[in-house]
C-alpha cells in the first residue's frame, strides 16, 4: 500500500501547485505536472513563481498584438521584438 499512498499525496501536491500556479497567471497543466513530478517543491516553486497578471506589456508593432514585456517574439506574427519605448499597463491594473 505504500505506493498508492505516495501516488495520491503526489496527486494532491501536483493539484495545489496548478491552483497556485492558475492564480498567478500561469498554466494549470504545466504546475500540476510540476507539482506531481516534484512533490513539495513543485508546490514551492509555484508559490516562489512571479505573477503574470502583474508583468508590463507591450504591442507588437506589426500585428498589433500584446504580448509580455519580456517576451521576443509575437506569438501572432513571429516577428522579433525590439525593447519598447514604451510600456503598457499590467492585465489587472485595467
Amino acid at each position: 500500500m505504500g505506493g498508492l499512498e505516495f501516488v495520491v499525496i503526489a496527486f494532491f501536491f501536483g493539484l495545489s501547485a496548478a491552483i497556485i500556479g492558475k492564480i498567478k497567471g500561469s498554466s494549470f497543466w504545466l504546475w500540476l505536472l510540476i507539482g506531481t513530478v516534484l512533490p513539495g517543491i513543485g508546490t514551492l516553486g509555484a508559490i516562489l513563481y512571479r505573477w503574470e497578471r502583474q508583468e508590463l506589456r507591450r504591442r507588437c508593432e506589426e500585428c498589433g498584438n500584446v504580448v509580455a514585456l519580456h517576451d521576443q517574439v509575437c506569438m501572432r506574427c513571429g516577428r522579433d521584438l525590439d525593447w519598447p519605448r514604451e510600456a503598457l499597463a499590467p492585465r489587472s491594473a485595467r
